[in-house]
């Protein structure tokens, strides 16, 4: 039976294709900005919401993207606050969020078990109050970047000189804070808490590597969140294995297919370059 006759996985290739289409995207943006990790806190802040909606009895998939959007505006606060060790936010609130998921997770029985579907992501976990509010992310993602790549690139590469020529820096790092809590959050579903940074990180790694200009690694970047995504939801449907981590896999293989084609390609070249015959030199006979 064709797997797209089946709902629930019309919505996770819905789902899947809208996270591999801003995910991505907003990979190039934090490994530019070097603050990769980001998206990895971000997920574990996100599953402690999960745990804390879970045990009020609110939603866990709205308490989860209220929590990483608001442990996003934490982060940049405590960036600003830690200027020079820029690392040690990220590495709070890493540490808070397990923490507190921990604890959250031990208040009620029975939950550690359910929670197999947030940590490794599952086809079926995806519903449709997630496909629409996944769709209401990456629509404002996509306007987001859109709208304010100009300043973005200028933030992106030179704070201080974005400043200088009139950015506000600090209501638009805020913004990209809420904007990457958001995206993790609306991710978690289709891969897990646990391999969201790999959807976000491992095409941006792709593009930064063979792409020849800022535009160039965009679009590499989005092509291969697509193809990484629908790749691994296929297979994940054909031989049972968790969604997340069968994604995760072939990124990472398209990853070092990308590194290996790029060392065999210079070492092609450094071959040619010393095959290259010498010129001989011209004797004149003196008449």
């Amino acid at each position: 039976m064709d797997m797209f006759s089946y709902e629930f996985m019309q919505r996770a290739f819905w789902a899947g294709g809208l996270i591999g289409l801003i995910g991505p995207l907003l990979g190039v943006y934090l490994m530019l900005r070097r603050q990769v990790l980001m998206a990895d806190t971000l997920s574990h802040v996100s599953l402690a919401g999960v745990a804390l909606g879970t045990v009020l009895q609110l939603n866990p998939a709205l308490s989860g993207f209220a929590v990483a959007v608001a442990g996003g505006i934490v982060i940049e606060q405590l960036r600003r606050s830690y200027r020079t060790y820029s690392e040690l936010p990220v590495a709070i609130i890493m540490t808070s969020g397990l923490a507190l998921a921990v604890v959250l997770m031990s208040l009620k029985q029975n939950l550690s078990k359910s929670f197999s579907s947030y940590l490794f992501g599952s086809i079926v976990a995806v519903s449709d109050t997630q496909l629409k509010l996944i769709a209401v992310v990456a629509a404002a993602g996509l306007l987001y970047f859109i709208v304010l790549r100009r300043p973005l690139y200028s933030l992106t590469f030179d704070e201080e000189t974005a400043s200088i020529s009139g950015v506000h820096t600090g209501l638009l790092s805020f913004s990209f804070a809420v904007l990457t809590g958001m995206t993790v959050a609306a991710a978690m579903p289709v891969v897990g808490v646990l391999l969201v940074s790999a959807l976000i990180v491992l095409p941006a790694s792709i593009a930064l590597r063979i792409a020849s200009g800022f535009t160039a690694a965009i679009l590499i970047a989005v092509s291969t969140g697509l193809i990484g995504v629908f790749s691994g939801l296929t297979a994940s449907y054909y031989i049972n294995t968790p969604p997340g981590g069968t994604i995760a896999l072939f990124l990472l293989l398209f990853l070092l297919t990308a590194i290996g084609i790029q060392k065999l390609l210079r070492l092609k070249r450094r071959r040619s370059k010393y095959r290259r015959p010498l010129k001989q030199p011209e004797i004149h006979s003196k008449a």
